[in-house]
C-alpha cells in the first residue's frame, strides 16, 4: 500500500493545470482555464480548470473532480496507478507501508513478470523492424495484411525468430530470471536428463502484445506463417499471475478514450479486426481474441461507456454461437446493438475492401437492436413451424429476463410483441416463469398490456425550493465551512417598566458547527440522497480533524460526491464576480456578510419545512373527510385517526412558528 505521506506529497506537488495541458489545450480564461471538452466532440469549449482551487469540472458531460479523478476518468487509470503516474511525472519516491514477506514476494514475482514481458515485447517489435529475418518475413506479413508502419508502431507489433532459443538467450544474457520467463510463458523448460532444456514458445510467430487498460504489457498472441497443420494458427500466452485471458480485451488500452468519446464500443473477435478498424478511422473497438466472452470483460468495457455493438463474421454457425455472448452483455445491464457482414466477409477483410467512408457508412445503416437480429436470424428457421416459432419466442424472452431494468425489459416485450404478432400478456406470463426460476419474480411489474396513459392539462413545474436550500447550505459548508465569525442571538428580556425586550447577544463558532447544530436541533434530514452523504462526509471530517477538506470530498470514492462538489465549487468559479472594481461597481464581499448567509439558510429551510408540514396536514384533512363521508355512506364505524380539531390545533401551531421565522428572518442585518 502507498503510505498516506506519499500520497499528500502527490497532491502538494502536482498542479491541476500542468497535468491536464497535457491532454487539453486550455487557454487563459481570468483567474481560470478553458478547453475543449476531451470527453464529447463539441465546438465551444465548457471544460473548466481552477488553478486556485485544484478542481475541474466538464459542464457538456458533468465530470468534475481533482487531478487524480481527471486521470481515471481520461487514462482510465485505477486511484493506485494514477498516484504513482503523478509520483513519476514530479520525481516522487514511492514509501509503501510494511508488508510482509509473503506481501513482498508476491509484489516482487509480479513486479518481475511485468519487466520480463515488456522487454519481450520491445525485443520482438525491435527484430520486426531491425533484423534481416524480421524484415523479410514478420514485417512482409505485416504488410501484405495492409497494415501501415504507423499502425505497426501503435500496437507493438513483433516478430518471434523461427529458431528454437533465440529470444531466451538474449533474455539471460540480458540477466533477466530463467523463473519469469517460464512464469509468463515465453519460454518452455522441459526437465529431464543432465540439465534442462529451453526454447521460445512463439519462435517462428508475428506477435501481437496484449495491453491491460493502463498499457502494460501482460501477455502475447503469435500467429503462425507456415502451413504445419499440427501447430496452431494462434498461440496464446498461457494463465499466469499478470494474464487472464478471460479478464482483458485485446486493443482496450488503445481503444479507451475513444470508446469513452463516442460513448459505444464495437466488439469483434480477432487481433486483426481490430488493427484493420484503427488503421480505417474507427478506434473504439477491442476483441475477445477468439474466446467465449466473459462478464469480467464486459465489466472492463462498462467502466467506458454503457453501450456495446456486436460485430458478427458472415458466418451463420458463428453468429448463432456468438449469440449466447449477447445475453451476458444484457445481464450487466448494458445497451446491444448488432452489426452483421456480408457472408464471407469478416471485418477485417470488409475494411480492407472499402474505403474509410463506406465502412462507417455500413456500421451506421446495418447496425440494429439484438431483438431485431434475432428475429431475422432465427425466423428463417423457424418459417411456418408453430412449434420452432414458439421455441424462437421462448429464446428472445430468455434473452429479456436477463435485463436487469424492469422498464428496459417492458419496452423490448413490447417490441417483441409487436414484431412477433403476440399478445403481451402471454410474453408477461412467460417471463415471469423465468423470473421466478430465476428467483427475481418481484422484479415483474406488469403482466397487462401497456394501456395508454390518460393525457393531463400541462402544469407549470415549480421550483423545489428545499432542493435549492438543501444545495446552498452545503455550498456554504464548502466555501465557509472552515472560518470563525461573529453570530447574534436574539435574548427575550424586559425593560426597567417590565416590557417584553430582545437583545442581541454576539457568539463565537465556526459556520460548519452553526450549521450542523442548529440542523441538528431540529433533527433535520436531507431529502437529497446526494447532499445527505456530502452533508455526513463533511460532519464526519469535522469531528475527525476540526475542519473541511475540499480535496477529499472532490476526490471522493462515489463519482456522484464528487462530481456534485465540483459542480458546486465551479459554479462559484464560472459566475464569480470580476473586473467590477474597475467600473467602479462595489460589492460587498460574502465573507463580510457570513452570518447573515448562514442564519438566512437555517431559517428558510425551517420556514420550507413547515410549509411542506402544513400541506401534508391539510392533505390528511381531506383525506379523512373524504373516507369519513364513504363510510358513512356504507354504515362502517370510523377507524380511529385525529380529530377535525386536533388537526386544526397542529395547523394553527405550525402557523405560529412559520410567524415566529419571519420575524427572525426579518431581524437578520
Amino acid at each position: 500500500m502507498i503510505t498516506k505521506q506519499t500520497i499528500d506529497q502527490v497532491f502538494e506537488t502536482a498542479r491541476l493545470e500542468e497535468v491536464i495541458g497535457e491532454f487539453v489545450q486550455l487557454k487563459k480564461a481570468g483567474s481560470n482555464f478553458k478547453g475543449l471538452s476531451p470527453f464529447v466532440d463539441e465546438k465551444t469549449p465548457s471544460f473548466m480548470v481552477s488553478p486556485v482551487k485544484q478542481i475541474w469540472k466538464d459542464f457538456s458531460t458533468g465530470k468534475g473532480g481533482n487531478v487524480i479523478s481527471f486521470l481515471m476518468e481520461h487514462e482510465h487509470f485505477s486511484y493506485p496507478e494514477a498516484i504513482r503516474w503523478l509520483a513519476k511525472k514530479y520525481n516522487i519516491d514511492i514509501e509503501e507501508t510494511e508488508q510482509s514477506d509473503e506481501q513482498k514476494q508476491q509484489i516482487n514475482e509480479r513486479e518481475s513478470m511485468f519487466l520480463v514481458s515488456k522487454f519481450a515485447k520491445d525485443y520482438f517489435h525491435d527484430v520486426l523492424l531491425n533484423t534481416q529475418k524480421g524484415r523479410a518475413i514478420g514485417l512482409s506479413y505485416f504488410k501484405e495484411r495492409g497494415f501501415r508502419e504507423d499502425t505497426i508502431e501503435k500496437f507493438d507489433l513483433g516478430y518471434c525468430k523461427d529458431e528454437w532459443d533465440n529470444f531466451t538467450k538474449t533474455a539471460l544474457d540480458k540477466g533477466y530470471d530463467i523463473k519469469y520467463l517460464k512464469s509468463t510463458g515465453l519460454t518452455i523448460v522441459k526437465e529431464g536428463g543432465e540439465r534442462d532444456r529451453m526454447f521460445d514458445r512463439f519462435k517462428g510467430r508475428v506477435m501481437f502484445p496484449i495491453h491491460s487498460m493502463s498499457g502494460r504489457i501482460l501477455g502475447f498472441g503469435g500467429r503462425i506463417l507456415t502451413n504445419d497443420k499440427k501447430a496452431a494458427k494462434y498461440l496464446n500466452s498461457p494463465e499466469s499471475d499478470i494474464y487472464h485471458k478471460s479478464k482483458i480485451l485485446y486493443g482496450i488500452y488503445q481503444a479507451k478514450k475513444e470508446i469513452s468519446k463516442e460513448d459505444n464500443c464495437y466488439l469483434v473477435e480477432g487481433y486483426t479486426d481490430v488493427i484493420s478498424f484503427h488503421q480505417s478511422g474507427i478506434e473504439n473497438v477491442v476483441a475477445s481474441s477468439g474466446t467465449a466472452l466473459t462478464p469480467e470483460q464486459i465489466r472492463l468495457v462498462n467502466r467506458l461507456t454503457n453501450n456495446i455493438t456486436v460485430l458478427f463474421d458472415g458466418d451463420a454457425a458463428g453468429v448463432r454461437a456468438s449469440l449466447r455472448g449477447i445475453d451476458l452483455i444484457l445481464e450487466q445491464g448494458m445497451n446491444v446493438r448488432v452489426v452483421a457482414f456480408p457472408e464471407g466477409e469478416d471485418p477485417d477483410s470488409f475494411a480492407k475492401a472499402h474505403s474509410d467512408a463506406e465502412l462507417k457508412a455500413y456500421l451506421s445503416e446495418n447496425s440494429q437492436d439484438f431483438i431485431n437480429f434475432k428475429v431475422s436470424l432465427l425466423l428463417e428457421e423457424a418459417k411456418d413451424d408453430p412449434v420452432k416459432k414458439a421455441g424462437l419466442i421462448r429464446d428472445i424472452v430468455t434473452s429479456i429476463s436477463k435485463i436487469p431494468d424492469g422498464i428496459q425489459r417492458e419496452v423490448y416485450l413490447q417490441e417483441c410483441s409487436r414484431i412477433m404478432d403476440i399478445s403481451e400478456r402471454v410474453l408477461f406470463s412467460e417471463l415471469a416463469q423465468l423470473l421466478n426460476k430465476s428467483g427475481r419474480s418481484s422484479e415483474v411489474t406488469k403482466k397487462e398490456p401497456v394501456l395508454k396513459p390518460v393525457k393531463e392539462k400541462a402544469t407549470k413545474s415549480k421550483v423545489d425550493s428545499l432542493l435549492l436550500l438543501e444545495k446552498e447550505i452545503i455550498r456554504i459548508l464548502l466555501l465557509y465551512g472552515n472560518e470563525e465569525v461573529a453570530f447574534i442571538n436574539w435574548v427575550h428580556g424586559q425593560d426597567k417598566r417590565g416590557r417584553p425586550t430582545l437583545e442581541k447577544e454576539e457568539y463565537m463558532n465556526t459556520v460548519s458547527n452553526e450549521l450542523y447544530l442548529n440542523l441538528q436541533e431540529d433533527e433535520i434530514e436531507f431529502s437529497n440522497d446526494i447532499f445527505r452523504v456530502v452533508y455526513y462526509e463533511i460532519i464526519h471530517q469535522i469531528n475527525q480533524d476540526e475542519k473541511i477538506s475540499i480535496n477529499r470530498l472532490v476526490s471522493n470514492e462515489n463519482p456522484e460526491v464528487a462530481s456534485a462538489v465540483t459542480t458546486i465549487l465551479m459554479d462559484e468559479e464560472k459566475y464569480q464576480l470580476s473586473d467590477w472594481t474597475r467600473k467602479e461597481i462595489f460589492v460587498t464581499e460574502t465573507s463580510k456578510i457570513l452570518p447573515k448567509l448562514v442564519t438566512d439558510a437555517i431559517l428558510n429551510l425551517r420556514r420550507v419545512l413547515i410549509e411542506k408540514k402544513l400541506t401534508t396536514i391539510v392533505q390528511e384533512g381531506l383525506a379523512m373527510q373524504e373516507q369519513a363521508n364513504q363510510e358513512e355512506g356504507l354504515g362502517s364505524e370510523t377507524a380511529e385517526k385525529k380529530s377535525p380539531n386536533e388537526l386544526k390545533e397542529e395547523v394553527m401551531n405550525y402557523l405560529e412558528l412559520k410567524k415566529l421565522l419571519y420575524e427572525k428572518l426579518s431581524r437578520v442585518v
